[in-house]
């Protein structure tokens, strides 16, 4: 089931009756009666938080942590700034930690090589249909080997952002850089948070990665996993800077196309599903490798593969709205 995205960018009160999350809000001051919103919670997989007049109660937390939904809170920049996540999201979860936390260090690096090699062709995918021939990017991606102890990542990053946005653009990944990065900060966010609610929901630790181990970092195996999905979010941003839209500011147009991502196509195993359903089963995949039932994780991939020079089929990817609870 595609699970919802929500966002909330005015003031609101949020609480929760018959297993729905009720949205109140007033339009405007003059405006004599509140507008109110139902969703059912058990169709909601994150929801942002972006208002300092948000108010939220405590039943309704209790009803999205038993239902498995990140809740995530953006600070005073609009930008996703911690996440709520409940503390046991699977059935099955001692169990999987067990095997999680005794999993080997051979497995560990394999599982990040299979990480690697999807992330960098799913780059050359986006490079391919945006114009930009990538065949080294491919013959690197088959070049990684258990643990990337060469860092094919890191040479194909280089690669990878010195040739995704137009010239003129001037573009240096940076987070502190100018825009886009920021688009791409808060976009990472929100797939971040997305990530780390389908790792909970399999019943594995977010905190023990297969490669980033970060002691100040909450989250080091959402931000192992997500490496692949993040060519996902570098198209809409890239279609955005395409469409001559001012993307200098986070507006709500920009943010309803970043927040789209959980229900864009891609492909998983040969077949299409919205990327919020192949997070799911990646996240699922995952704890088989730990468990020692399969050896490959499930990774998506673009839906039109990599038809070389044809823009025409990134304008064609369908960005749908999400739900919008504020303004």
């Amino acid at each position: 089931m595609i699970r919802r995205t929500l966002y909330f960018g005015n003031a609101a009160y949020l609480s929760t009756k018959d297993n729905q999350l009720v949205v109140e809000r007033r339009l405007t001051e003059e405006d004599e009666h509140d507008e109110t919103t139902c969703v059912p919670i058990e169709d909601i997989g994150c929801i942002l938080l972006d208002h300092w007049q948000i108010t939220i109660t405590q039943p309704l937390l209790r009803d999205l942590m038993a239902a498995n939904v990140a809740v995530v809170s953006c600070d005073d920049r609009h930008m996703p700034c911690g996440m709520f996540l409940p503390l046991a999201g699977s059935g099955v979860q001692p169990e999987r930690f067990k095997y999680q936390l005794r999993s080997p260090k051979p497995l560990r690096k394999q599982l990040w090589a299979q990480t690697i090699d999807f992330k960098v062709r799913n780059q050359a995918s986006l490079l391919a249909i945006s114009g930009t021939p990538s065949e080294n990017m491919l013959k690197w991606a088959s070049e990684v080997r258990s643990g990337d102890t060469a860092n094919i990542e890191g040479r194909a990053a280089v690669f990878y952002w010195a040739n995704l946005f137009p010239a003129e653009l001037n573009f240096r990944r940076d987070r502190d850089g100018d825009p886009p990065n920021n688009l791409l900060n808060y976009g990472y966010a929100v797939l971040r948070s997305m990530t780390a609610q389908a790792l909970v929901a399999s019943g594995m630790l977010p905190t023990l990665g297969i490669h980033h181990r970060n002691k100040y970092n909450a989250y080091p195996l959402a931000d192992d996993i997500m490496e692949p999905y993040r060519p996902f979010l570098d198209a809409i941003v890239l279609e955005i800077v395409r469409n001559g839209e001012d993307f200098t500011e986070l507006s709500k147009s920009i943010k309803q196309q970043l927040l789209s991502l959980a229900t864009l196509d891609v492909v998983m195993a040969g077949k299409r599903r919205p990327l919020h359903v192949a997070m799911q089963r990646t996240a699922a995949s995952l704890a088989f490798c730990f468990l020692g039932e399969r050896r490959k994780i499930l990774y998506p991939e673009f839906p039109f593969g990599t038809e070389p020079n044809n823009p025409q089929l990134l304008h064609n990817w369908k960005f749908p709205p999400p739900f919008q609870g504020g303004g």
